[in-house]
Parts: C-alpha cells; structure tokens; sequence
C-alpha cells in the first residue's frame, strides 16, 4: 500500500503546542545527551567490554520496539499531554536507578524503563509538533524541531565534558532537566491534540510499508546515532582522546545537526521526491565513515568531519519524518509515527551490537567499518527503488 496524496488541512501553525512540545522534547535531549556518554564510561571503568557496553544499549532499542505500539492507546486514554507527563516522570526515576544499581544485570531493566518512556514521549511530541504545522511548512517546523532538539543534544556532551563521569552530580543535573521538560508541557495541555480511535490501533505495523525509504532511513539513523553515541567515548579513548575531548567531537555533531536541520527541512519543502535527498545524505555519511580513521590523528580535522557527518546524517530522521507528516493525519499519523520509531528502535538494536562487535574484532578502525555497512546498504536499497521507478 502506497499514499502518494498529501491532505490540505489547516495552513496556520499553532505556535504555542509547537513551542511546548519542542521545548519540552530538546530539555530531555539534553538529559540524553548527557546520559547515553556518561554511562558508557561508568560501564567501561568498571572493565565492561565494548561489546557488552553494546548489548546493554542494545536494550534500548528492544524497548523503543515494546513502546512504539504503547503511544496511541495511552494518548488515547489519558490524553497526549498527560501521558507525556508521565513518561518524563518515569524516566527521571529511571535515570536515578541508574547511580544506584550496582551490578551490571540491574540496568538492563532500567533501561527497558527508560527507554519505553523516551519512546512514548518522542512519538506523542512528534505527533503533536507535525498536527501544529501546515503541510508546506511541515520540513521547515520539523527542521526547527531538529535544531532545537541538536542543541539539547550538542549541550548533552559538554555537560558531561564538564561533570565528568563520578558522583551523583551528573545524575543529579539529569534529573532536574527531565523535571523542567514537564513544564512547557502542563503550560500547553489544553491545547493537545485528541486522538480519535477509527480501530487500526493494532494495525499500526502496515505504515512502515507505506514509505519504506524512510522508515528504512530511520532505522539506519537509529543504528547510527545509538551505537555511534553511546560508543564513541570508547572509540575516541582507544584511539588516544581524552575523556574530554571525545565528548567535545560529540559536542561537534550536535553543533553539526544544529545548523544544518533547518536548511535540510527547507530544501524538503521543494522536491518532489525526497528519496534523492535520503540517498544524498546516506552517501554523505557513507564517505564520512571512510575519512574517519584517516582524520582520526587530528583532533581539528575530526571536528570539522564530524560536524558536517552528523548534520547531514541527522536530516535522514527530519526528512523521513517530514515525508511521513505530508502523507497523513490525525489517527493513522499517530500510528505511523508509532511504526517510525519502532523503526528506529530496531537500529538502536542492530547499531551498538554491530559497532561494537566491530570494534572488539577489527579494533578502533571497526567502529568506521560498521558504521559504513549500513549506510551502504541503505544507498542500495533506495537505489534499487529509484531505478525500478525510472524504468517503470
């Protein structure tokens, strides 16, 4: 099944859930970013491998694909605003069991906690930004969305660059930034759009057939920023970079994401076909992971790498998600955002477990080496589309 029309609804954008939503969703970028690098480096101080760094990230994305078929009922029944809520309270307390389990099996659970609330309170604000905004607009509000959330997770790597890895300092600061994300959104509560129930809850699977070039966009980007966020700390301290500066060339790609997003989003607006820039943008990251080992010496030519890598990299979750928001409205937007993260969820699997395998078999160059192969295939698979579309 193929949706090829894109419904006219209302032209104006309904600035204050928008600006909620937004703001809310980029406080707990923060928090992520400084989360996901933080406990990565307690796990490799206690002598964790990379490969079971990898498996306990890997965990995340199991529970995106639990909670991805969670939003719409919840929202359905509590209302969007009230059940992202209280997702940010249930990932505050997740956040907080973190400093207190000592054994390695006990965050496993807690991410599964964790990561279900993240992934309900990412579909619902992404609903409630997309039915905000008008169809000619949807790239350039969802640009903003990305940029603003890039900066939440550019500040992420320089919190923790700056509070290190001991204590409870930097679990404390996570827990008062989830705390302020519920703010913006109690303040728009009333104006949360309703969710309608047309009894296709259960069938929310089938939009991933619908645009398939971007859901198999945001599974790459899935597997890409998790298994490259999460172990590039191990990465960077492998190849000789302080704890500091490998958070700063994380810092890099969010500073990357922020100044191109919105650009991107614009350029989204005006083509008819947005598999071209999907596939534009894999390629881009494609090469980036070619350059990387041989820029890896040079902490300025890392940098500048990383900054264009990750901006461009990021715009395969803004497109593909502009796409889907053209496409659809209301319910099935709902449930197609749903089967978007679940896509995404299944990268958060696939990306670490890969990323690190490849690193504990080929050494620091792996880490490149397994990031390449999905942008690869990816670059693939739309080609293989874009040429059964010309010759047909």
């Amino acid at each position: 099944m193929t949706v090829d029309t894109q419904p006219q609804g209302d032209e104006r954008v309904h600035w204050l859930p928008m600006v909620a939503a937004i703001s809310s969703i980029s406080v707990v970028g923060i928090a992520i970013g400084l989360g996901m690098p933080l406990l990565s480096v307690i796990l490799e101080t206690r002598g964790h491998s990379a490969s079971m760094i990898g498996l306990n990230t890997a965990v995340a994305g199991l529970a995106s694909i639990a909670g991805a078929p969670l939003a719409t009922p919840l929202a359905m029944r509590f209302g969007v605003a009230w059940t992202m809520i209280a997702m940010i309270a249930t990932g505050a307390l997740a956040f907080v069991g973190f400093h207190f389990a000592p054994d390695f099996w006990m965050w496993f659970p807690l991410r599964i906690v964790l990561h279900i609330a993240l992934t309900v309170l990412f579909i619902l604000s992404e609903f409630w930004i997309s039915t905000s905004a008008p169809p000619h607009r949807r790239g350039l509000v969802l640009g903003i969305y990305a940029t603003v959330l890039s900066l939440g997770f550019a500040a992420g790597p320089w919190l923790f660059a700056h509070l290190g890895s001991s204590g409870f300092r930097p679990f404390g600061v996570i827990i008062a930034l989830v705390t302020l994300a519920a703010i913006p959104v109690l303040a728009a509560r009333n104006e949360s759009p309703t969710i309608a129930s047309d009894g296709e809850t259960s069938n929310f699977l089938r939009y991933i057939w619908l645009v398939p070039s971007a859901t198999a966009a945001v599974l790459v980007f899935g597997a890409v920023e998790t298994g490259g966020f999460a172990l590039f700390p191990v990465y960077g301290n492998r190849i000789g970079y302080s704890e500091a500066d490998a958070a700063l060339l994380l810092t890099m790609i969010g500073l990357g994401n922020v100044l191109l997003q919105i650009p991107i989003g614009m350029i989204s607006d005006r083509v008819s076909d947005r598999r071209y820039l999907l596939i534009a943008c894999a390629t881009v990251g494609l090469a980036g992971t070619v350059f990387m080992p041989f820029f890896a010496q040079n902490w300025h030519l890392m940098a500048a790498l990383l900054f264009v890598w990750g901006g461009v990299v990021a715009a395969m979750y803004t497109i593909g998600l502009a796409h889907l928001g053209s496409q659809l409205s209301g319910h099935e937007l709902a449930s197609a955002n749903a089967a978007f993260v679940l896509c995404y969820g299944v990268g958060m699997v696939l990306g670490p477990q890969a990323i690190g395998i490849g690193m504990d078999a080929f050494g620091p160059s792996g880490f490149g080496w397994s990031l390449g192969l999905f942008f690869a295939a990816y670059i693939g698979l739309v080609s293989v589309r874009l040429i059964r579309k010309i010759l047909l």
